[in-house]
């Protein structure tokens, strides 16, 4: 029995899974017969999918789904742990509790906090990059009824989908009235918002933050954090005891025990077929992955590139211990929905993001997006093999 082992607990992961299965399952007269099958397991810190594109809305603690009804249909056994090493060379990695044999790895351990330099922010900034974090912040907001002022330092995808949902998350915990006087700031140390959106967008942005009631600083930088104030560059001090960070995402350190090139987040090189550049038998996925969507772009860290580079492993790293052909990794269609809270949202294609949709509409996509498209089937086998097929 040949054993693929995932290692994860995201979008990227839980498709390669799916993908690998699907492989495995048309392959399956002939493994029988050659004695051959395939085993796979899923390595992951918690029994639960994260939907992490969404913390930035109220009442995260809804905000995951199980794994166990996606992973029992298909046969794939769901392990609990936190990985800590990988030994390429004996084709083992290890967690706290147990050591796993491997004849493929899948990589696709996501990414993890990378806090600027920013004095007290350990101690006494809030943030929304995983589960605990963004219900702690929505239970702090919750015991802070009579919140005043709420700081968020960084102006890009994740500082502008929660900044402009802010009120609406302070209503929840505080009422209508509290909401609406609350002082919202965001904080871009660059001249414009959205640095990395580029200048489609902006005016939709600002339009947007100014419907939100959201004040913007640029150009201005935090230097200090405490537990009620916030320090600005400008010598400004905002009484605040809310100030969360959105800035510094960062590859799974994981990436950092492999002896194969990085780039400067941290993300393995990956061939086409997505293996790790001088490790041939290890693939990397999603958030780890540094990999050419086409011959002049570099997928992002976001759900968008993760769900189809999670399934191109997948079903890459089946085939490759079925001894069958593999598939290189294309995406070239891109796409941008932005959530803009009560204004609406901005839709763009291309990578120049060329806006395609109204406000309204772009609404109705992101919805739709954020509350059906990245949630996998549950239970149904045939519908997790259909779902699993490459674009």
């Amino acid at each position: 029995m040949k054993k693929l082992v995932i290692v994860g607990g995201g979008f990227a992961d839980l498709w390669a899974a799916m993908a690998a299965a699907r492989e495995i399952d048309l392959a399956g007269r002939e493994i029988d017969r050659a004695g051959q099958g395939v085993e796979i397991t899923l390595v992951s810190r918690d029994p639960f999918l994260t939907l992490r594109p969404r913390l930035y809305e109220r009442d995260p603690e809804s905000l995951r789904t199980p794994l166990a009804p996606v992973l029992e249909p298909l046969g794939i056994e769901l392990t609990l742990g936190t990985v800590t090493a990988i030994d390429h060379q004996s084709h083992r990695i290890e967690t706290a509790e147990a050591v796993f044999d491997y004849d493929r790895l899948i990589l696709a351990a996501g990414s993890v906090r990378h806090a600027p330099p920013i004095l007290g922010l350990k101690e006494h900034a809030w943030n929304i990059d995983d589960y605990p974090s963004a219900v702690a912040l929505d239970r702090h907001l919750a015991a802070s009824v009579a919140i005043k002022t709420v700081v968020i330092i960084g102006g890009g995808f994740t500082g502008l989908e929660l900044a402009c949902e802010m009120r609406s998350r302070i209503a929840v915990h505080g009422g209508a009235a509290v909401a609406s006087a609350a002082r919202v700031m965001l904080i871009e140390k660059a001249d414009v918002v959205g640095p990395t959106l580029g200048v489609n967008p902006r005016p939709a942005i600002e339009a947007a933050l100014s419907t939100a009631g959201v004040e913007v600083r640029l150009a201005t930088r935090v230097m200090r954090i405490e537990r009620d104030a916030v320090m600005l560059s400008d010598g400004e001090n905002i009484a605040t005891e809310t100030a969360i960070v959105t800035v510094g995402q960062r590859a799974n350190p994981l990436c950092e025990t492999l002896p194969a090139p990085r780039d400067a987040l941290g993300r393995l090189m990956v061939d086409a077929e997505l293996r790790v550049e001088d490790i041939s038998d290890i693939y990397a996925t999603g958030d780890v992955a540094h990999a050419r969507t086409d011959d002049e772009n570099v997928a992002l860290m976001s759900c968008q590139h993760a769900l189809t580079m999670g399934k191109v492993a997948g079903y890459n790293a089946a085939r490759d211990l079925l001894g069958l052909e593999l598939t290189p990794y294309r995406q070239e269609r891109y796409v941008t929905c932005l959530d803009l809270g009560p204004w609406g949202a901005v839709y763009t294609e291309g990578w120049d993001r060329q806006i395609t949709m109204t406000p309204t509409e772009a609404k109705t996509r992101k919805r739709e997006i954020n509350r059906r498209s990245i949630y996998p089937p549950q239970g149904d086998r045939a519908a997790l093999l259909a779902a699993s097929v490459l674009d």
